[in-house]
């Protein structure tokens, strides 16, 4: 009698088992099912309604924030320099005039010439020579970046050596460092700029 019931009860749950298996894999089916219409809808609705680009004023404002380094720029302390039209390759030239000398002729301009590279943020670095000869022996290089700060002004961050002609060859006093920062001076060239401060 006891055997009995044991296969009875046994039967039961085997039976319980199988049709909770079957449940199962109906929800898995169903889930299964419900995913593949998830997936389905998602596709459409990326095909109807697309990712939209960047709005024309986005675009304009992602172009004002690079920093461009041809046009004319003063520093804090006066001097100007107009660089011309950036070349293929990275190369530009230039005038400087600057605003301080310590040489007894008169200050003229001078020739620039450097490089600078292509950066794709828009902040390029860049390097010139200023070469003084229309009034001096010495030489200038700069280098620097190019940088656009928050309220959209572009702004020339440099530093420089200046090599006086010396007597000797361990004249180390020769060799001047500093620092420069230049704006940007709109609606005007150099030659302008120079007969605009003539007149005053």
């Amino acid at each position: 009698m006891i055997k009995k019931i044991s296969f009875t009860v046994a039967l039961g749950l085997a039976s319980l088992g199988a049709l909770s298996g079957q449940k199962l894999l109906c929800q898995e089916d169903g889930n299964v099912t419900e995913g593949k219409k998830r997936s389905e809808e998602e596709r459409a609705t990326k095909k109807t309604n697309p990712r939209p680009g960047p709005s024309p004023g986005q675009q304009r404002q992602a172009a004002s924030s690079k920093c461009i380094l041809t046009g004319l720029w003063r520093n804090e302390l006066g001097s100007k320099m107009q660089i011309q039209e950036v070349k293929g390759d990275g190369t530009f030239s230039g005038e400087y005039k600057t605003a301080v000398s310590l040489a007894r002729r008169p200050i003229q301009p001078a020739s620039l010439n450097g490089s600078q590279h292509f950066d794709e943020a828009g902040q390029p670095t860049f390097g010139f020579t200023v070469n003084w000869k229309s009034f001096s022996d010495s030489t200038t290089v700069f280098t620097g970046q190019c940088f656009v700060d928050e309220n959209g002004k572009e702004i020339l961050e440099t530093m420089w050596l200046l090599r006086e002609k010396a007597k000797a060859p361990n004249g180390w006093e020769a060799t001047r460092v500093g620092t420069n920062v230049f704006t940007r001076i709109k609606g005007q060239n150099m030659r302008e700029s120079m007969r605009s401060d003539s007149a005053r």
